[in-house]
């Protein structure tokens, strides 16, 4: 295989390795080498071209997402305390500066990707983008068009010299154009004073127009950019005056905004306002068409008070999420990856209810592989079944056409007692849950807005059914959120279960939630923030001290953050007892592996691959006799203290024998594993001429056990004995 490789170091050199006595990594360059990872897969030439278009967008929205809240974060803490130092040693200043150096490269590798090679590929292939329109064509006259209906929907700005600077939409397009005033009109005469004052005009673009405008073409498809048709007839919107200069800009502002839970009596009007604050809140970047004057820029950054490490030149296109719009294109699916569509879980038969193929056993759902049907379909059996008489659930981040809360309406209406826990405070989901309350309180739904100071990040919904033998609890367990379209392109892990033990504890932990009381006494279930961080410093010690007894003891995570330094601290003991530690951590690491003395029996490997890897699996060997848990939380400060989170056993044996070999086959793939040095760079591991991909490998795993249980039923016989009236 080979691979268009762009594998220089993103870490500034004296970050890098840290400081001599530092045990961790920074948390900020750690996930800013994580987003160069997604950015190899838009390199990667054997993946296919619009494939490699849609890493490519996700490159861009993930850096805007990493401004708005960890950089926003840094400038704040700059605020307060510029010599604040991280567990990595190092101060918020030097932070600062080493993202921004960090970011400038991989915004300029970006950029160049797309500039030097995807464009002309995607050309190649079809898909064609124009910057300017030749006149007296179809193209120009469909321009011509779109132009005049962006002229009706866009008004230009003028700014005063002196006077405050607009406030502009964060993430959004926006022109500024440098002009001269026009002398008084004389005779139907509009004349250019050419010795007038410049004076500045800034166009937002907003988000009302789509920013693909589609034209006509002989062959394949062409576009041109909403902001490129604007700049290329710009003197259309500002008549009888002199046009110097304009420039595309983009700005992102500061979404650190958290609520004050001690000052807010009411958290919904609460939330509002945070989302109002986020919208005036401080501008933290400013990218730019390069080339800008220095008059241009200094009217920009000096009206929104940003300094030089908050200016991103950018030579090519702002906002490369645009190519998100290319993938979704119809046609062109050789340039697509092949389809893998989700597979229907091979032991639940659909023709028995759910509650009928829970009752029979637990059952474990590896997504995206298998679908996550059977858990909509769960919930809307529940709405409408008779000897239901009770749905609780917890909702963090849903769809926006939800089955889910479509069905939890339903239930209610249908005379269910409806307990849903709607977390408000879900970054950037906050304006939709919001919305998702209303409604389910307007159906009858008894919504609770989670606890005051914390986030509720669990992933749990129980049942509650009469049946002959009395109530029965059946739940689902889950690692992602109840969200139908994310499930069928994140990995995560589903349990289905009424066992008794797990009901008794899922319930007692829902009722503190919503009766915000105190937790006590279990014995399957771990909670953040109270008890999930002893229980992982338990089981790994419980590791360590086997090893110290002779004994041999193994720890396997899978998670999509590692961060916290008690955490860390411990897996370094452990290590130094013998303890055999294998990470997967997708994203963020800061520990480091294979220092010795330190860490010399931990590997940390990290995958990148068509699907988003969001599954947090926890082993811990037990001498033979493994403990295998599910998690909603990652091993970070805010998952364990600040989060209302749940750690979940599988007890199952075949739910073990599954989830098991689930794991191991992470720590197999050699075609999308990243393996992790002890500076925190990442490598590519050596390839065989085969090499193994988890992913492929899961979903033909879920393909074959349709086949096989197909099979199965076909070969069972069935006697079908007349019914004989007596």
């Amino acid at each position: 295989m080979t691979r268009e490789s762009n594998q220089q170091n993103l870490l500034p050199s004296d970050l890098s390795d840290g400081k001599p006595d530092s045990r961790f990594l920074n948390r900020e360059l750690s996930w800013i080498e994580f987003n160069r990872r997604v950015l190899e897969q838009a390199l990667d030439r054997t993946l296919p071209l619009l494939e490699r278009a849609k890493f490519l967008a996700i490159t861009s929205s993930n850096l805007d997402e990493f401004m708005m809240v960890r950089v926003g974060s840094l400038k704040l803490q700059h605020e307060e305390n510029p010599l604040l130092r991280d567990p990595s040693c190092h101060t918020v200043e030097e932070q600062l500066n080493a993202v921004s150096e960090a970011c400038r490269k991989l915004v300029h590798q970006q950029t160049r990707l797309y500039v030097s090679s995807m464009e002309e590929a995607l050309r190649n292939s079809g898909i064609r983008r124009v910057k300017f329109i030749e006149e007296n064509t179809s193209a120009a006259r469909a321009a011509e068009q779109r132009l005049n209906e962006i002229e009706a929907v866009l008004s230009p700005q003028t700014v005063a010299t002196g006077a405050s600077f607009p406030l502009l939409m964060g993430l959004s397009l926006h022109i500024c154009v440098r002009l001269r005033k026009a002398e008084s009109h004389s005779a139907g005469q509009t004349n250019v004073e050419t010795n007038a004052p410049e004076e500045y005009a800034i166009i937002p673009i907003g988000k009302a127009i789509d920013r693909v405008i589609w034209l006509p073409s002989d062959s394949g498809h062409s576009y041109i950019l909403l902001e490129d048709l604007i700049s290329s007839s710009i003197s259309r919107f500002f008549p009888g005056r002199e046009i110097i200069e304009s420039c595309i800009f983009r700005i992102t502002r500061n979404a650190d905004i958290e609520l004050r839970e001690d000052s807010a009596s009411d958290l919904m009007i609460g939330m509002e306002e945070v989302l109002e604050s986020r919208r005036r809140s401080r501008v933290i970047r400013l990218e730019h068409e390069k080339g800008i004057s220095e008059s241009m820029l200094y009217f920009l950054s000096a009206g929104m008070h940003l300094t030089s490490n908050d200016l991103y030149p950018i030579d090519g296109p702002l906002d490369l999420t645009h190519l998100f719009c290319l993938h979704e294109l119809r046609g062109f699916d050789s340039l697509r990856d092949e389809p893998w569509p989700a597979q229907k879980p091979s032991n639940i038969d659909p023709q028995r209810s759910m509650f009928s193929n829970i009752s029979k056993r637990d059952h474990l759902l590896v997504h995206p592989y298998e679908s996550f049907d059977p858990v909509v379909r769960l919930i809307e059996e529940a709405s409408a079944d008779d000897d239901v008489l009770a749905i609780k659930q917890i909702l963090y981040r849903t769809s926006r056409k939800s089955p889910i809360v479509a069905a939890l309406k339903n239930a209610a209406r249908n005379g269910k007692y409806v307990s849903v826990v709607v977390e408000l405070k879900a970054r950037f989901d906050e304006a939709r849950n919001i919305e998702w309350a209303r409604e389910m309180e307007r159906a009858g739904v008894q919504v609770i807005y989670g606890i005051r100071g914390l986030k509720t990040h669990a992933k749990l919904c129980i049942i509650v059914r009469r049946e002959s033998q009395g109530i029965v609890r059946y739940m689902h367990f889950g690692t992602g959120n109840y969200n139908e379209v994310t499930a069928n392109l994140y990995s995560d892990i589903s349990l289905l279960t009424c066992k008794d033990e797990l009901g008794i504890e899922a319930t007692a932990f829902f009722n503190a939630i919503s009766g915000n009381s105190q937790l006590k006494n279990l014995r399957q279930l771990a909670t953040a923030p109270d008890g999930l961080r002893p229980k992982l410093l338990n089981l790994i010690e419980h590791e360590r001290t086997r090893c110290q007894q002779g004994q041999k003891g193994q720890i396997i995570a899978k998670l999509n953050s590692l961060v916290d330094p008690e955490i860390i601290e411990a897996l370094y003991l452990a290590s130094q007892a013998g303890v055999k530690i294998q990470l997967n951590v997708r994203g963020v690491c800061c520990l480091r592996p294979s220092v010795a003395g330190i860490s010399e029996n931990i590997s940390v490997v990290s995958i990148v691959d068509r699907f988003l890897e969001h599954a947090r699996i926890f082993y811990f060997a037990r001498g033979g006799t493994p403990q295998i848990y599910i998690s909603s939380a990652d091993w970070m400060p805010r998952n364990l203290d600040r989060r209302v989170e749940l750690l979940v056993p599988i007890h199952d044996s075949q739910c073990l024998q599954k989830i098991t070999s689930t794991l191991h086959c992470y720590f197999k793939d050699q075609a999308s594993t990243w393996v992790m040095q002890s500076d925190g760079s990442y490598t590519r591991p050596s390839l065989n001429s085969e090499p193994f991909r988890a992913q492929r490998h899961l979903y033909e795993t879920a393909k074959r056990a349709v086949i096989e249980a197909k099979n199965s039923r076909l070969g069972n016989f069935e006697t079908l004995v007349p019914k004989v009236d007596h």
